[in-house]
């Protein structure tokens, strides 16, 4: 615990050297002075990268990749000039905003290795981090495989064998067999070689990247001035139809306005490498995984020296740098390729360069690097989600690095799964895919971010502050509608398969310590809503319990508990207790540390109720400051519940339910079964006095009414067992009887008081409950023979009934036997008006009426009784509580209540 001379901050810093997350800052003793570790002050040796090496280069390369080499002409060739521009400002306000998103969270804190996934799990949680982490590392695999695709497509431009290659003329050294088979073999072994790069580790990746990110602006720089360089020319391209060959004669014009023209609009046609009509999400698909790599940068982030500077700099940068390069393409293109030549060969730069093999290096250089930094990106996602142990066994052993911190396992697994894509075979077929699963880690980032700020939290205070929550809530929309747009199956399947693993991620992992935005979002909902619930706009016609249930030894109280639960219908349920002490005379507060274990009682018992503890001199002081400041605004708790005051000593309910014999089961915030157990004291021996006395407890009773708070005295309950009442082999269905007559006072024969149509309520409630429905309720009326009204009487309650819409049954019971007893004690009005009350029955009588109650049993799963209010002479409080023990002795599980609340309305 933190004291007066412990540091104010205390910064823990991460690496991934050494097989995982480590601490970097080593706590010091807390009367020693603390230096503040930053990632300047103290240096971590697996964090090599820059802003340039790390995020710029390796995001300009990934964005570049394929795509401006090899899909530029088919992206205007199919679609125009004005689509191809409209589908660049769409992916690129997409990307915007995700950025937006990213440079946000990515300013908010310290980021550790896994880039988006770690920005997401930190954020969401690990139900969402984990699942859309999956999913951004099956996108990055499934990209990886694109560009190797792309590449092998590119070599095969060149050096594949031509169908009669020996009458369609020389365009290169044609020596490699082409099919399904061997294409894959090629995929495999440039696979293979990014794969060896890779495990060296991503510093090597990083300098041979700068080299290849040197040669592809070289190969740019040649591609700008060839436009100018160049002039026109026709180009003969060679395609198999059938068993023969077909020469297609393009043109290159130069710059010449009426080529613009006519690649001013789409003409969308078949695809020469899948055979297939091309539409407008078809081509955006493939175009958009140009702008895919922006992330690059992040899933670095294990290995930057300073991942919350560089990332939003260096990705920014890196976006801004690629939108201009593509709008000059796709500018240049339109004014110089004729469109046969834009959609019969994609890679029509290398025949208009002014040195044809300077774009064949360009196009092999970036689609390896773009590869590799794909390979290593999803490697480092796998890693982080296998350190956060999120899937088990299955990830483990992705948890191993080398020694210099390199995932190699999560290589190797990705690894494999990048050979299983690469048996798609084809760019375009996978391209949509691709597109799907990077929208949806998109729209996460967005997600996450436009949590946080709605959230309000005070520690989410970004240095990035070009963002709001309407450029996040834009971006999730536009990555929704592009998914559903570009393919409606991939879009609908990838947010199945996304809940599939939020749902799985939710019962198997464990409870983090990462915080969840969840519960910041609902603290700042229920807050707005709770200043909206105003006490002064209550209406008897919206009435619920809300109920205070005080409870001194959970282990006697729980099947209590659990009916508190099913009467409180959709109210407040708060679990009361007092701790015997004084503030002044301990050192530290006892009750903080408790608050975990009745909470977890809460989570054991499956039950919807708050936990309010407090510290206090006496239980009636205790009971008090629970009903005075337990709840906030409107609610607050209009009932209390208190186990009934006799000498019984029920059975240690931990002891038969199996749910606390699991001592290895852990709830995930430090209380296992053994301690739970152990923290609540044994059940009190019958020898053993009790810390409450008669007098205090018919005081807290009347403290309570005092406090105009309904109140409800419960016995027996811990006999109570719904599985053998709701049984489905039980013969009869069970009942719920209600006495509304006052029994201890049957000399006040109103049945129509506010108590007594409080009593109504609160079984009515009760058979509501849907575990409750199949119990019958019974309303017991008391008539003496010679009571001729007793029929208007009957129909008097019935139609009472009716108007509150309560179904009962209504029965009659002769009771003059009992009320018979009552009328051979009279005393005199001036004995009444003293306040001798308890005098007006005795014990004959209590123990008749007692008789008449259990006589009437049917299968009675509970009965609700009326409570009297006490004596107003404290003197009678013992004679009080004998009377009701008498009335309720061996009754079963009894609530007696007492209601001060008007709680029905007839209006609507």
């Amino acid at each position: 615990m933190s004291s007066e001379t412990s540091p104010l901050l205390n910064y823990r810093l991460y690496n991934v050297a050494g097989g995982g997350f480590a601490e970097s800052c080593a706590a010091a003793p807390a009367n020693e002075e603390v230096t503040i570790c930053t990632s300047g002050s103290q240096p971590d040796d697996s964090r090599k990268l820059s802003t340039f090496f790390g995020v710029v280069v390796p995001t300009v390369l990934s964005m570049f990749s394929i795509v401006i080499f090899m899909r530029i002409g088919f992206v205007i060739g199919q679609a125009g000039f004005v689509e191809s521009l409209l589908m660049l400002v769409v992916a690129y306000v997409i990307i915007s905003l995700t950025v937006l998103s990213v440079c946000a969270i990515s300013t908010n804190g310290a980021v550790r290795g896994g880039g988006a996934y770690f920005m997401i799990s930190r954020t969401l949680g690990p139900e969402f981090g984990g699942s859309i982490g999956l999913m951004f590392f099956l996108a990055n695999v499934c990209s990886c495989a694109v560009y190797i695709l792309g590449l092998v497509e590119a070599v095969l431009d060149v050096f594949g064998e031509l169908p009669n290659a020996a009458g369609a003329g020389h365009r290169g050294v044609h020596v490699l067999p082409q099919s399904y088979l061997y294409d894959v073999l090629y995929a495999s072994s440039i696979l293979l070689l990014c794969l060896l790069v890779c495990l060296v580790g991503a510093q090597i990746y990083a300098k041979t990247s700068f080299l290849i990110f040197l040669m592809v602006h070289v190969v740019l720089i040649t591609i700008f001035v060839s436009f100018f360089a160049v002039g026109p020319k026709t180009i003969p391209i060679v395609r198999q139809s059938g068993n023969t060959s077909q020469t297609v004669l393009t043109n290159y014009t130069g710059f010449d306005l009426a080529t613009l023209q006519r690649n001013i609009v789409d003409d969308y046609s078949v695809d020469y490498t899948t055979g297939s009509v091309m539409t407008f999400a078809t081509v955006f698909a493939v175009m958009f995984n140009g702008c895919t790599g922006i992330m690059a940068g992040s899933n670095m982030s294990g290995d930057l020296k300073n991942p919350s500077y560089a990332i939003p700099k260096g990705t920014i940068i890196a976006v801004i740098y690629t939108l201009l390069v593509y709008l000059l393409l796709f500018l240049m293109v339109s004014f110089t390729c004729d469109r046969v030549l834009l959609q019969e060969d994609y890679g029509f730069f290398r025949q208009i360069n002014i040195w044809p093999p300077f774009v064949v290096i360009g196009v092999y250089g970036a689609s390896l690097s773009a590869s590799m930094s794909t390979l290593i990106g999803a490697s480092r996602i796998l890693h982080a989600l296998a350190w956060d142990d999120l899937f088990g066994v299955l990830l483990s052993p992705a948890k191993r690095t080398s020694k210099t911190g390199n995932p190699w396992v999560a290589v190797l697994y990705t690894w494999v799964l990048v050979q299983l894509v690469l048996f798609a075979g084809k760019l375009n077929t996978i391209a949509g895919i691709v597109t799907i699963f990077f929208l949806m880690a998109y729209a996460a980032v967005d997600l996450a971010c436009l949590s946080l700020e709605w959230a309000s939290a005070p520690n989410f205070r970004p240095t990035f502050q070009l963002f709001s929550w309407h450029t996040c809530l834009l971006g999730i929309v536009g990555c929704l509608v592009m998914m559903f747009l570009i393919n409606p199956v991939y879009a609908s399947c990838g947010i199945v398969l996304m809940l599939i693993l939020l749902v799985v991620i939710h019962y198997r992992s464990p409870t983090s310590s990462w915080g969840y935005i969840s519960q910041a979002l609902i603290f700042h909902q229920v807050r707005k809503y709770l200043l909206l619930l105003d006490v002064r706009k209550e209406h008897v016609k919206f009435w619920r319990p809300q109920i205070l249930l005080m409870v001194a030894n959970p282990r006697t109280s729980a099947q209590l508990i659990t009916f508190i639960n099913d009467l409180k219908k959709g109210g407040l349920f708060v679990l009361g207790h007092v701790e015997i002490g004084d503030l002044d005379t301990l050192p530290s507060d006892p009750i903080h540390p408790q608050y975990n274990f009745w909470l977890s009682l809460v989570d054991k018992l499956n039950v919807k109720a708050f936990v309010d503890l407090t510290l206090s001199p006496s239980v009636r002081q205790g009971v008090q400051h629970l009903l005075r400041i337990t709840g906030l605004g409107g609610m607050k708790p209009n009932t209390l519940v208190l186990g009934f005051y006799d000498q019984c000593v029920p059975d240690d309910y931990f002891l038969c339910d199996p749910a606390f014999q699991d001592t290895k089961e852990n709830d995930h915030f430090g209380v296992d079964i053994a301690s739970l157990q152990a923290h609540f004291p044994p059940v009190r021996g019958r020898e053993t006095s009790k810390s409450l006395s008669e007098a205090e407890y018919v005081a807290i009773v009347s403290d309570a009414l005092k406090m105009q708070k309904n109140v409800c005295l419960a016995r027996y309950f811990s006999a109570m067992n719904k599985k053998d009442l709701f049984a489905k082999t039980r013969p009869e269905r069970v009942s719920i009887d209600v006495w509304s007559l006052d029994l201890l006072r049957p000399d006040n024969s109103h049945y129509v008081d506010v108590c007594s149509l409080f009593l109504l309520q609160m079984a009515c409630v009760l058979t509501m409950v849907f575990s409750w429905k199949a119990a019958r309720l019974r309303i017991f009326l008391c008539i003496e023979s010679g009571d001729e009204s007793w029929v208007k009487k009957e129909e008097k309650l019935q139609e009472l009934l009716d108007k509150l819409r309560i179904k009962a049954t209504i029965k009659i019971v002769i009771w003059d036997q009992v009320v018979a007893l009552h009328w051979r004690r009279q005393i005199s009005p001036q004995e009444r008006d003293a306040g001798r009350d308890s005098a007006l029955v005795s014990d004959d009588y209590l123990r008749a009426a007692n008789r008449m109650v259990l006589e009437q049993r049917y299968h009675t799963a509970v009965r609700f009784l009326y409570l009297p209010r006490p004596p107003a002479d404290t003197a009678h409080s013992c004679r009080y509580l004998q009377q009701l023990d008498i009335l309720t002795e061996g009754l079963g599980p009894t609530l007696l209540i007492h209601g001060l609340t008007p709680v029905t309305c007839t209006d609507l």
